[in-house]
Order: C-alpha cells, then structure tokens, then sequence
C-alpha cells in the first residue's frame, strides 16, 4: 500500500464559514486540527486573522452555516481562535474523508474556497471525494497528489511511541469530525496519561507533516 498526500481545492456557498469570509475578504481561517474536541458537543474550533473581528462576527451572524459561535481567545497580531457549531445546511467535508480512512493535515480558506491538505492511505481512497462533491454541485480540483511509504512502513521520524499512538487513535476514531474517541480514550487504550498521550500525538502529527510537506534541504518552522 502507498499513502498519498493531497492538496485539493473545494468551493460551494453552502461549505462552512465561505459566506463569512466572504463578506470579510480581509479573514484568514485554518481549522485547529488539534483542538480537543468533544464529539458529543458539536463545537468546532479555527484560527481566525482578520483586521476587524466586528465585520468577522457580522458576517457570521448572516452565515447559514454556522449556528452558534463563540471567540475563545484573542491575541495581539489581529488573530483569534474561535468555537462554532455548524447547523443543519452546512456542507462539511471532513466526515467525508474521515469515512474514506483519511486524515485532514490542513484546512484553510482560498478567497471563496477551502484548500485541503489530506492524508489517505491509498490514491482510490480519493474517490469518495470527487462522489461526494459530485452528489452536492462542488467545485473540486487537485492541486497535486504525492505518493509516499505507508505510516506503517516507515518511520518517517517517529519514534515507536508515537507511531502507535497515531495508529491507536486512527483506528478509534480520534481523528474523525466529529470524533468517535477522546483524547482520554487514546490514552486509556496506550496505558498512559491524557497529557503524555497528547503529546505523542502533538509530535507525531508535526513529524508526519514535515516528513510530507517540507521540501528535502527546506528546514520546518
């Protein structure tokens, strides 16, 4: 089996936040994929950057896809991370993957599209995706597509802890949306505690990343 790694571009008024950002062309969103989640709260959480959250939060209030919100922190350098619950007419893609065995890498806003990076264990697992965008009018194009060693089969960087944390908490459904395990679930089933379990996952995660994204002589922030 070769894992792949995708870049695909997605665009559909009815994908969550596209009304938002656009009706504040000056936003920048990127899910926060590490965000402990609870699968039972329908919340999900992004990094926002915007030059005027007023505007930000108008348009959310005008956004079909989105129910409730909420600004959970906010720094200095005009970015924010906020909590959203999606509402029924909200197209949402991540389930799509997550049922194909995928995990979404990154996940961010192109003017009014959504460029995702995704990992799939085998190029025909890309499939469901172009049914799915078919079945609901979405726009869909791949960027590129990278085939490289099965996470099983190669290390790329990580230690034999990590590797089966990652395994672990693919196989109970920790990296679906929404999730069907907890981060305390990971860790009941790795007999360790729920810090020490996010931390393998925090450091397998980036290693798996810069193992298929950077570029060989590029160094990683």
């Amino acid at each position: 089996m070769t894992d792949i790694k995708a870049v695909v571009r997605v665009e559909h008024p009815d994908i969550v936040l596209t009304k938002t950002v656009t009706h504040d062309q000056s936003s920048k969103v990127e899910s926060v994929l590490e965000a402990g989640t609870d699968p039972t709260s329908g919340k999900f959480f992004y990094r926002i950057q915007s030059s005027d959250f007023r505007q930000f939060e108008d348009g959310l209030r005008n956004d079909h896809t989105i129910g409730e919100f909420e600004r959970v922190i906010e720094t200095r350098d005009e970015k924010a991370i906020y909590s959203f619950e999606y509402t029924d007419e909200a197209k949402i893609i991540s389930p799509v993957i997550s049922t194909a065995n995928g995990i979404i890498l990154d996940m961010k806003n192109d003017g009014n599209g959504w460029i995702l990076t995704v990992w799939m264990p085998d190029r025909t697992n890309l499939a469901p995706l172009w049914d799915y965008a078919e079945r609901n009018d979405i726009d869909i194009e791949l960027l590129r597509v990278n085939e490289y060693a099965s996470l099983g089969n190669t290390d790329a960087g990580l230690t034999d802890s990590q590797r089966e944390a990652l395994l672990v908490a693919l196989d109970t459904g920790y990296f679906e949306d929404p999730r069907n395990a907890t981060l305390s679930d990971v860790a009941a089933d790795l007999d360790i505690s729920q810090p020490a379990a996010s931390g393998l996952l925090r450091r397998g995660t980036k290693r798996l990343i810069v193992s298929s994204l950077v570029d060989d002589g590029e160094n990683p922030d």
